[in-house]
């Protein structure tokens, strides 16, 4: 697997072992293990120019995914891009406190949610939403983490 993370806001730093908690998250998420995926950990305003300029929403968010076509031809051998994975320090770290969550499973859980929107996964309607979480309760309690939907 090859896994492309970039940090661009000092803020991150407050997650400890935040390029080993990404690796586990993408590793455990993964069957196909033959993949790229890019993660970019960023700042509020930083997200929020990117889900205004490609999804015409200005706000902030928590996390962004951006799916490569499975459709683009990929050389024998190579690993297929999955695509862009997004995670805004302030929004993500104002959930966890909110959530009474610590920081690093709340970064976890978002990281599962957005590879799972790379691997087509959404939850547009209740269908979609109940497989989408099941499949984020079954990875992250793989990881030892509790259900991050219970009340």
């Amino acid at each position: 697997m090859n896994l492309d993370i970039s940090i661009d806001d000092k803020d991150w730093t407050r997650v400890p072992d935040l390029r080993k908690l990404a690796q586990s998250a993408i590793s455990a998420t993964l069957l196909d293990k033959n993949v790229s995926v890019s993660l970019l950990f960023t700042s509020d305003e930083n997200i929020l120019d990117i889900n205004k300029l490609w999804r015409g929403k200005a706000t902030a968010t928590n996390v962004l995914s951006f799916p490569v076509s499975s459709e683009i031809p990929v050389p024998a051998g190579e690993p297929r891009p999955l695509g862009d994975i997004v995670l805004a320090f302030g929004v993500v770290s104002r959930e966890a406190l909110e959530q009474k969550k610590t920081l690093g499973h709340h970064v976890t859980h978002l990281i599962v949610h957005g590879l799972l929107h790379l691997l087509g996964y959404d939850h547009e309607d209740d269908g979609e939403a109940e497989a989408m979480e099941a499949r984020e309760i079954a990875v992250l309690a793989g990881l030892g983490m509790e259900n991050p939907y219970a009340s």
